[in-house]
This record gives C-alpha cells, sequence and structure tokens, in this order.
C-alpha cells in the first residue's frame, strides 16, 4: 500500500469516528447544559465552595466567575510548581523557579500548555497529576462553558440572564469530560500507553552511561491532554514519545479525540438555539477549512523533491517513522487548527509551506473546529462579522438567528478578533528589536523569523505547541509569553460574553423575505471567505517574512 494511500483511509476512517459520534455526543451535552437537576456529587461541590448553581447570571457576574476561578487556578498551580521540593513523590526534582513557574501556571490555566521545560526532568507525580492534569480538565471546561454562555445569548430574548458558570463548569467537568477520558484512557493503555507511579528507573545499557526514565499516569493525563485540546506532554517529547503515543492506532484515537468535542459543539449549538441546520452550516465551514488543510499538508509533505525525499518517499525530517508523513500530517494540521498544541513530530522540520501551514491554522483564530468551547465561540464571531459584511453589501440592517447586529455588538466582536493578532505581531516585533530574545533562534533569516513568529503566535492563541529550535526557558520568553497566554485566553472571554449579553436582552426580529438564509450553503461559503481574508490581511506581511519566504526559497 502507498503511503499516500493510507494517508486518505486514515482520514475517511477518522471521518467517519467523527460522524459516528457527532449526534450522540452532540445531543448528550446539549442535554448537560440545560438539564435543571443537580447530581449529588455536584452538589457536595456547590456546597464546597459557598455557590449556588440555580441563580442565573448576567454577563458581568459571569465573566467575574471566570476570572477568579482562573486567578485562583494560577496562583495554586504557581504555588505546587514552587514546593514541589518538598513534596512526596516529586522523585527528587527541585522547586520551579519564579518565572518557569509563572510561565507553566499561566499556560495550563489558560489552556495553551506551552512548555518550555524538560516534563520527565522537572515534574514530579504531585504536579503532574494534581496540578497540570487537573487544569487539563477545568480549563477545558471553562472554554465550554463561555461558549455556551454565548449560545444562551443568541438563543434566549429579553433577558440579560445567561446561565450560571459554576453550574456550566462543574457539568462539563463531570458528565462531559471524566467520563470520555476514563474511557480513553483505558483504550489508551491498550495501545501501549504506560500509566503508573514508579520512579526514575534505568532502560538499558548505552555507551558512554545508562539512559533512565521515570514512569507516570501518562495515559489518563494523555487522554485530556487531547480531548480537552490541551496539549501538554507528560514527556518533553510529547506525543512523539512511545509512552505517551505508542503506534499508529494510537496516533488515530489521539487525533480523534482532538476534533471530537469541537465538532460536536455544532450540533449542541443546533440543539440550543432550535435549529439543527444552523448547527450544520457551522460544521459545513469548520470540516471544509479542517479538509482543505489536511489535504494541503500531504500534500506539500509529500511532494518534496530531491534524493532524500524521493528516498524517504517525502519530508520525513523531524518525522516518527511508526506514524509516516500521513499520520505526522493528520495530527499537526488537527492540533493547530484546534487548541491543542501536542506534536508527534517536529513543526520546524517540516517544508516551508507546511511549516506555514501550522502556522496559519493557529493564525485563522482555530476555529476549524478549534478549541473545546473556544473553537464554538470563535466561529460565531465571525458568523456575526460575515453577517455583518453581507448586511453592508445589500443595505439592510444586518441579523443572526434572529437577533440584530448593531453598532454594539459589531463592536464586541471586532475588538475579539484584534485582541490577538495585536498581542502576536507586537511581542514578535519587541523581540526583534532587543537583543536577547533575538540570540535564543537556533536558525537566522526566514527560518529564524518564523521560529519567533511561531512563539507567539502559538502562545496568544493558547495553542502551545512550539516550532521547534527557539531557547524559550529564558525570563523574556517565560515571562511575555505568558502574558500574552493570559491576554490571548481572557480579554478575547470579555467581548465574548458582553456580546453574549447584548444578545439575550434584544426582542427576535421576525424573519422577511430579506433575511439572509445563514443556514444555506451559501453563507457557508461567505463565512470560510470572511475567515480566510480576514486572517490573510492581517499576518500576511509576516508570514511573508518567514515560512512564505522560506518556501519560495527552497
Amino acid at each position: 500500500m502507498s503511503p499516500v494511500l493510507a494517508g486518505v483511509l486514515q482520514l475517511l476512517a477518522l471521518v467517519a469516528a467523527l460522524g459516528l459520534s457527532y449526534r450522540p455526543l452532540g445531543d448528550h451535552m446539549a442535554r448537560v447544559y440545560s438539564s435543571e437537576k443537580h447530581l449529588r456529587p455536584e452538589k457536595w461541590i456547590y456546597k464546597a465552595i459557598g455557590a449556588n448553581p440555580s441563580v442565573e447570571m448576567r454577563w458581568p457576574a459571569y465573566l467575574r466567575g471566570v476570572l477568579a476561578f482562573s486567578a485562583v487556578s494560577v496562583l495554586f498551580l504557581y504555588l505546587l510548581q514552587r514546593v514541589q521540593g518538598s513534596l512526596p513523590g516529586s522523585l527528587g526534582f527541585v522547586s520551579i523557579d519564579p518565572d518557569q513557574a509563572f510561565n507553566t501556571a499561566a499556560s495550563f490555566v489558560a489552556n495553551t500548555n506551552w512548555q518550555s521545560y524538560y516534563g520527565e526532568q522537572a515534574m514530579g507525580h504531585v504536579v503532574q497529576t494534581g496540578g497540570l492534569a487537573v487544569q487539563n480538565f477545568v480549563s477545558a471546561a471553562v472554554g465550554m462553558a463561555v461558549a455556551v454562555a454565548l449560545v444562551r445569548g443568541f438563543a434566549r430574548s429579553r433577558t440579560g440572564e445567561l446561565g450560571n458558570f459554576w453550574a456550566d463548569l462543574v457539568r462539563g467537568t463531570f458528565r462531559i469530560l471524566l467520563p470520555i477520558a476514563v474511557i480513553g484512557a483505558l483504550v489508551l493503555v491498550a495501545c501501549g500507553a504506560i500509566q503508573n507511579f514508579s520512579g526514575i528507573h534505568e532502560v538499558g545499557q548505552f555507551t558512554g552511561g545508562t539512559q533512565q526514565w521515570n514512569g507516570g499516569a501518562v495515559a489518563s493525563q494523555e487522554v485530556i491532554k487531547e480531548l480537552g485540546t490541551n496539549g501538554g506532554g507528560y514527556f518533553n517529547a510529547n506525543s512523539a514519545h512511545p509512552f505517551e503515543n505508542p503506534n499508529g492506532l494510537s496516533n488515530l484515537f489521539e487525533i480523534y479525540l482532538i476534533l471530537v468535542i469541537p465538532f460536536a459543539l455544532t450540533r449542541t449549538f443546533g440543539r440550543m438555539v432550535g435549529s439543527l441546520r444552523q448547527g450544520y452550516a457551522i460544521l459545513g465551514t469548520m470540516a471544509a477549512i479542517w479538509i482543505g488543510f489536511t489535504a494541503l499538508m500531504m500534500w506539500t509533505e509529500f511532494a518534496g523533491n530531491g534524493p532524500a525525499f524521493d528516498i524517504a518517499g517525502g519530508a520525513m525530517e523531524g518525522k516518527e517513522t511508526r506514524f509516516g508523513i500521513a499520520g505526522s500530517s493528520l495530527f499537526s494540521v488537527a492540533t493547530t487548527l484546534t487548541s491543542t498544541g501536542a506534536v508527534n513530530s517536529f513543526h520546524s522540520s517540516y517544508t516551508g509551506f507546511g511549516g506555514g501551514i501550522t502556522m496559519l491554522g493557529m493564525q485563522l483564530g482555530e476555529i476549524a473546529p478549534g478549541g473545546v468551547g473556544s473553537g464554538l465561540y470563535g466561529m460565531l464571531i465571525m458568523a456575526v462579522i460575515a453577517v455583518f459584511i453581507a448586511g453592508l453589501m445589500v443595505g439592510r440592517t444586518p441579523e443572526y438567528l434572529g437577533k440584530k447586529i448593531g453598532t454594539r455588538e459589531i463592536k464586541f466582536a471586532a475588538c475579539y478578533i484584534l485582541v490577538t493578532p495585536a498581542l502576536v505581531l507586537c511581542f514578535t516585533a519587541a523581540s526583534f528589536v532587543l537583543d536577547t530574545p533575538a540570540n535564543s533562534m537556533t536558525n537566522s533569516g526566514a527560518h529564524g523569523f518564523s521560529e519567533i513568529l511561531y512563539a507567539f503566535t502559538s502562545g496568544a492563541n493558547n495553542n502551545g505547541s512550539a516550532f521547534a529550535g527557539l531557547n524559550a526557558d529564558t525570563q523574556w520568553f517565560n515571562s511575555t509569553i505568558g502574558i500574552a497566554m493570559l491576554l490571548g485566553r481572557f480579554l478575547p472571554m470579555v467581548f465574548v460574553l458582553a456580546l453574549a449579553g447584548s444578545l439575550a436582552e434584544q426582542t427576535p426580529v421576525p424573519k422577511t423575505a430579506g433575511t439572509l438564509r445563514t443556514e444555506k450553503p451559501l453563507f457557508t461559503g461567505l463565512l470560510v471567505g470572511t475567515i480566510m481574508i480576514i486572517a490573510g490581511l492581517t499576518y500576511f506581511p509576516a508570514l511573508a517574512l518567514g515560512p512564505l519566504a522560506e518556501g519560495l526559497a527552497a
């Protein structure tokens, strides 16, 4: 079987698995967030934190809940790392330095999981399982809660109430993420991923010394790392490590975990707004971009020129032979079009255009299908922009799902789409003005520029993957990327919730002959074009200095 055919079959199997999961999972999540019942363990949690899950919140109160919970999470995870040397199960590792601890705490709470450290050489069992793995669950649940709040803004009228953040947080964690994670961990263990609490031990004798590895609860952390679109690996090699991702089957299963909730949330959206066809329109937009990027990535990685490419069957540098070009391409597109950031290959070793595709996937806003929760609310923001553009073209007040998109709503949407590009481009520019950050580059020229551009693109968009080749474990990068991750995560949420509150207060507008049919393929095409044009106009100059220049020079 040719590698290209194997890649096509993997893609078809993945699409089939996602299709089978779409309806039951999407409907289940709609029931979870619409239910008025509280399970007994959930009641215990509400009592412990002093929250009343039955009290509806307006958007400022909902936002305060998001920010307060996240601030406490950052502080807890920071302190846990700072006292690691005194904790049992630390495997003899010392406490984490202040700048590294801040960067890691901000990273995991912001659902970014950027790692500028070697996991197996820095973090003990307590920090890994009691700190990082816990944040993998709750940071994903926060993103889902904000997305559901925006959906309620479209679904409700003549009220500013968006639900209860604490109820949405707890339900998302215990009724959606945790059950799937338990089953998924068993699958990964069956595939060969490790799950233990062993200490550091020698695995073989090599010339010049011995090689040592530590064990850990890897399978359970790996599954929520992918399912919650987090991405932080137990080991520095991330999903290229055989303990995390043993073979081709586990690789395909992890890609499935990355995509299943973001795609299924479009069904949840359609169910909650009372129109499944609206959900299908959003699904069609996400799927069109995802399939297009996957096809482009496979083409550019298989179609290399030169003896090395011919012998290897494509661009195999930086890729694991057990996954091949197809498995690596599928994984890289899935992880950068979502906010996952896990890697099973070095993106820096991709062809010039291949590296550009991974970068552009993040720069689109990670909305195809995007992160858990963040992908849906990012796509809905783009839908608001597309409706506004369509309204300008025909000379009528834009409407979406029966809600008018006026001056206030479009300001919130515009602020949302400007936050991350401003963070990415400003921090990248500052890094080249100063001497110390530029000295962290392994490569010069266009590829070196891509290393730093990729780092801030990954941080501000809450992806967390690295281009490799950049020494990011410095005070400058730990601090600036940490700030970019926090602002890139929570500033957009402010505008999302403000938009949700504004929409929920409106009185629905009846459909007329002039109403734009946003459930039709025409709108899907308009939405795809709007996304590509906005991202292209924003990032094209920077891409031209990095991956495009490198690709054209190859």
